[in-house]
């Protein structure tokens, strides 16, 4: 029953606080969502706690809710996310003790693979985004091209260098378990690993491309509104209607 009520509550809460940040008030979540969330997880772990004479649910709740929290804010300081997600990401973790039981066969806690798939599902909705954004405005992608001209000596000097590393370390790890030398193998190896490396530094590119193409504009102050974020901010905080006022 805690279970199946904890996964209420954190999907309830999640596709609130999703709704808001997307639709309602674009790049603000109410701190009203997770704290609640946060609040009724604590309630439900102290509820198991007396159930089940153990206080393992909330010492498991607070464990993976702080730590969550801790590496939300870390992300919110280094201005890759806003508070209201560090918020969220954490209610989860206080949820711990509730869907992990409903997470089956998982090698790790729940809440490490819960941010692991957060990044993982996140980096791909990004990259179809940024694809669909670049159909549509055809600037991005002549950014994009400017960009890769501008870096190619750099990118053909490192993916030198990146080639013959790869080899010295495939031959070297072979040498290494005492495994047959195999030199098409060696080679084809790192090929792969190069086309991953450079694929991996072109996305790069092609992100920022996007970022400052399409997220980034100038626009008169008079025009500002609520939510938006000033490129100034070290942090991914959108201004409010207080500091628009003045």
């Amino acid at each position: 029953m805690f279970e199946i009520i904890g996964f209420l509550i954190a999907f309830v809460g999640s596709s609130l606080a999703a709704a808001f940040d997307v639709k309602i008030t674009p790049t603000e979540i109410p701190d009203e969502i997770p704290h609640a969330m946060i609040a009724l997880a604590l309630i439900l772990a102290l509820f198991k706690c007396i159930l089940d004479y153990s206080l393992n649910p909330l010492i498991e709740s607070l464990s993976f809710g702080i730590s969550l929290f801790a590496f939300g804010f870390l992300m919110y300081h280094f201005g890759q996310w806003g508070g209201g997600d560090a918020k969220v990401l954490a209610a989860i973790g206080f949820f711990s003790p509730f869907l992990s039981p409903l997470a089956k066969n998982l090698y790790f806690p729940f809440a490490f693979s819960y941010l692991v798939n957060v990044f993982i599902v996140g980096a791909a909705y990004m990259i179809f985004y940024a694809f669909v954004l670049a159909i549509l405005n055809r600037k991005i992608f002549v950014g994009f091209i400017k960009s890769v001209k501008s870096s190619s000596k750099i990118v053909l000097i490192s993916s030198l260098a990146l080639f013959i590393l790869f080899l010295v370390g495939n031959f070297c790890l072979l040498h290494l378990f005492k495994l047959p030398i195999n030199f098409y193998s060696i080679f084809s190896n790192s090929v792969l690993l190069l086309i991953f490396s450079v694929g991996l530094f072109l996305l790069w590119i092609f992100v920022k491309t996007v970022e400052n193409v399409a997220f980034k504009r100038r626009i008169p102050v008079s025009k500002l509104k609520v939510g938006d974020v000033l490129l100034e901010n070290k942090v991914w905080e959108g201004i409010t209607k207080k500091e628009l006022n003045k």
